[in-house]
């Protein structure tokens, strides 16, 4: 159902709500209005998939999801805002027919979509369901099965798991129906008249797989095999290809083509506006931390960035000293090093204005996990794992972690632990909507924080 609407019921909704605008208002389907036509339908199916709208349309609830809509469609209104700037083509379309076009259409989106889901429940109800079998009772089945029931929308019931594993073998948390072993999958098939098959065998039984399968061809079901990657730490896993070669990827960053770009392109544009906004501020702060104590107004420390490079990082210079060595102790409560304006700095959050700076350069993104000292760096990823996998994605000057009180020193291993998993829950999880509510949080946070010294 998702495929179906990303290839063909969302362009043609977009596309025909903007053909009839034209129509209405008298104007004619001419070259210009043609090729905007075809930048929106690829425009609109790389972003609507980018943001995940395609797999939130099955289980998120109706605002939600209209949230969602509403976040793509501004994105790609803000693209081709920005392609009619470069190009110089605004003249060329009725401002009319596209505002109303720009309001019309998400609505439109969210219509059709509401409307297919009314429609795919009432053929639920109806029994137009395909049954399914998953053989193997671990935890890539189960997870599966728990998708499969929590998603009606997919049209598939699952009779139940097959699995030669005594019950004590089995996930704790299994709760599906078990038929019976791998051996009587064959006579379920035919008995039940089965749609689909998902082999969810560890890969160390490849002879029984192959056995299967090749039992399995005398029979109509769909076969499909579950490899079981969820034994690994997943992080952006995804299905590729190498020159034909199928792939699995369960480590990757996950700003990689279109979400490249529009990771940078939203940086690029919010740090120019609040530098720009900022400048006086700016300006005044370093005359202030100038005057105020002996040294230089900004202060630059090295830290690990993307791939772990170094990079060098700027803040408004808030100590008596400028460490950057192997031994770096992190400011705390009543740190002598602090000086008076330091410490309104730190609380304040202004220390950090400068890294705007980095984030124009591209050493740094607006959110991202926190850069860390290079001396902190070489101490903590022997002591916590999957620490260095922050790395997969550029430092953020603000990020999931400091909104989720993580923010200023951190004086336990324990808290550095926490800290982690919330940078890496991250990079897990990237979305520009996850992105966006970062900076909200951020800005309500710097209000009421006390963590910074």
């Amino acid at each position: 159902m998702a495929m179906f609407f990303k290839r063909w019921v969302d362009p043609f909704i977009i596309l025909g709500s903007l053909f009839l605008l034209l129509r209405l208002h008298g104007e004619r389907l001419n070259e210009h209005n043609l090729l905007l036509m075809a930048v929106v339908f690829f425009v609109s199916r790389t972003v609507f998939k980018q943001i995940g709208l395609y797999h939130t349309f099955r289980n998120r609830k109706p605002l939600s999801f209209a949230l969602d809509i509403f976040l793509g469609w501004t994105i790609v209104v803000a693209l081709l805002l920005l392609i009619g700037r470069e190009t110089g083509s605004f003249s060329e379309y009725s401002k009319r027919v596209m505002l109303t076009w720009f309001c019309v259409a998400p609505a439109a989106l969210w219509l059709g979509h509401m409307t297919a889901r009314a429609i795919a429940l009432s053929h639920i109800k109806n029994g137009t369901q395909r049954t399914a079998l998953i053989v193997g009772a671990n935890v890539p089945g189960f997870t599966l099965y728990s998708r499969l029931n929590d998603n009606p929308h997919l049209f598939i019931k699952v009779l139940g798991f097959f699995d030669d594993r005594k019950t004590s073998r089995r996930p704790q948390e299994m709760t599906g129906p078990y038929l019976g072993k791998v051996c009587d999958v064959i006579s379920c098939i035919h008995e039940h008249n089965v749609d689909l098959v998902f082999i969810s065998l560890p890969i160390a039984s490849q002879s029984r797989i192959l056995r299967l399968v090749d039992e399995l061809q005398d029979t109509t079901a769909s076969v499909y095999f579950l490899p079981d990657i969820y034994a690994f730490d997943l992080m952006q896993a995804r299905l590729d290809h190498l020159d034909g070669v199928p792939i699995v990827g369960i480590c990757e960053t996950p700003f990689t083509g279109i979400n490249e770009v529009i990771k940078r392109t939203t940086d690029i544009i919010l740090s120019l506006m609040i530098t720009l906004a900022l400048s006086p501020l700016l300006l005044v702060i370093a005359i202030c931390v100038k005057i105020s104590s002996p040294g230089p107004a900004i202060f630059k420390q090295r830290r690990y960035g993307l791939n772990g490079e170094d990079i060098i990082v700027f803040k408004f210079r808030s100590m008596t000293v400028c460490e950057d060595g192997g031994v770096i102790v992190q400011a705390r409560p009543g740190d002598s090093r602090v000086t008076k304006l330091g410490a309104f700095l730190r609380r304040s959050s202004l220390d950090e204005l400068p890294q705007f700076f980095n984030v124009i350069q591209g050493s740094m993104s607006i959110v991202g996990p926190r850069p860390h000292a290079v001396a902190h760096n070489e101490l903590y990823r022997k002591l916590i794992k999957g620490y260095m996998l922050r790395h997969k994605v550029k430092p953020g000057i603000t990020g999931l972690a400091q909104v989720n009180g993580f923010r200023g020193e951190t004086e336990t291993l324990d808290k550095m632990r926490s800290r982690i998993e919330l940078d890496l829950e991250y990079i897990r999880s990237w979305s520009m909507l996850l992105d966006l509510w970062i900076i909200l949080r951020t800005a309500k946070e710097l209000v009421r924080s006390k963590n910074a010294y």
